[in-house]
């Protein structure tokens, strides 16, 4: 599946490193704390002053908070990064500025709905970078995951009806970018082995199939779901090695039997 990732700009992105492509076609020198604000912005759309000064600086007082709040707003503003609108008490980002995070989230959903999807830098968002890797604050933490779990949906999903169309390259391709994201993840193998037995190339199924319940066997020490088992004839799957029992020691010999060697 091809990755494009171009945005129209200004764009936030957040889908891996962060960035901020400003219109004249640079890009912002944003700080920690700037980038803080603006990645929450990005994510929530809109919110007010006194929310966001406590999410950024929970420890530290009202006051100080909302010092550090309008201090980071005018660094963004010297940077360039003047990107942040204000009505009154409510902050969010300029309507212009694109967040690479929406367009994937908006692609997702068209997949997940069975609706046509048209937006290719949308899909190609899909196979991007998890959501700011590295940043451990809680909010960033939830949507990460849920993030996560909602591109995983929508690749298998993107899978299944590119195979139906018969464009089963860029099936294998979408199956294959959601088990990179989650190598343990079950219904990703099962979305590689539908397109290979789709194309009708049923030993690379079964290689596959085989891969994955080593990768369990080893990893989790369970076996792979029977729904999985039975996408595949059984005469072509290998059966884990019957265990022999060892055969059980002779019987010692009667101590009131056994005559004294002369």
């Amino acid at each position: 599946m091809a990755k494009d990732l171009s945005l129209p700009v200004p764009a936030l992105r957040l889908l891996g490193t962060f960035g901020l492509d400003l219109a004249d076609g640079g890009r912002a020198g944003v700080e920690a704390p700037g980038q803080r604000v603006l990645a929450f912005l990005g994510l929530n759309r809109c919110t007010t002053r006194g929310i966001l000064a406590g999410t950024m600086w929970p420890h530290a007082t009202e006051a100080h908070a909302q010092g550090s709040l309008r201090s980071a707003l005018w660094r963004l503003r010297r940077a360039g990064a003047g990107v942040v609108e204000s009505r009154g008490e409510v902050l969010s980002l300029s309507e212009d500025v694109t967040v690479d995070v929406r367009v994937c989230v908006r692609a997702a959903l068209s997949v997940v709905n069975d609706a046509e999807p048209r937006d290719e830098a949308g899909l190609g968002l899909l196979a991007a970078g998890d959501l700011l890797p590295g940043w451990d604050e809680e909010w960033v933490v939830v949507e990460r995951e849920r993030l996560r779990q909602l591109r995983l949906h929508a690749l298998e999903a993107l899978s299944a009806r590119l195979s139906r169309d018969g464009r089963h390259a860029l099936a294998l391709d979408a199956a294959l970018i959601c088990v990179g994201i989650d190598p343990l993840r079950e219904s990703a193998h099962r979305a590689v082995v539908a397109v290979h037995l789709a194309e009708h190339n049923t030993a690379e199924a079964v290689r596959h199939y085989e891969t994955f319940r080593a990768l369990v066997r080893e990893e989790l020490s369970i076996e792979p779901s029977p729904q999985f088992t039975a996408m595949l004839p059984p005469s072509v799957l290998r059966r884990p090695p019957r265990l022999v029992r060892p055969s059980p020691p002779p019987p010692l010999p009667d101590p009131g039997r056994v005559r004294p060697v002369m």
